[in-house]
């Protein structure tokens, strides 16, 4: 079921580009971000609350709440810089540039969550640098 969910993110994040590189013209891309940012707030606790969900929160340790904040500091700046990136530059080749994430994630996840690594991966992340560098040049 993961792949089912891993394909619809794919997806949804294929509109995400199109959609913001349509919806930022003519207007600062920080105030983009700012009004996506609401949408999803409201979006993530309607189906917090919708689920039932909201109990929860009370279990949350200062270990779950110290790294869900970092997390939420990375997800705006790189939303911050997405879209400054899809505004000024063609869509076709910010999104593979922001698809490098891939590759900095399985290096971080080796590094610190301690992750295998093995020759299949490297080349895997490999060839994810190589056909990025492919589409943007």
């Amino acid at each position: 079921m993961w792949i089912v969910y891993a394909l619809l993110a794919a997806f949804f994040a294929s509109l995400v580009a199109i959609l913001a590189k349509i919806g930022i013209q003519e207007i600062n891309s920080n105030l983009a971000v700012a009004i996506r940012t609401v949408v999803v707030l409201l979006m993530a606790w309607l189906i917090v609350f919708a689920g039932g969900k909201h109990g929860e929160i009370s279990a949350l340790t200062q270990k779950n709440w110290i790294f869900l904040i970092l997390s939420g500091i990375a997800t705006g700046l790189s939303w911050i810089f997405y879209y400054r990136a899809l505004q000024i530059g063609d869509v076709s080749k910010v999104v593979p540039i922001d698809k490098l994430s891939i590759v900095f994630t399985m290096i971080l996840a080796f590094s610190f969550l301690g992750e295998p690594l093995s020759a299949k991966i490297i080349v895997a992340g490999l060839l994810i640098v190589a056909g990025t560098f492919v589409l943007i040049l």
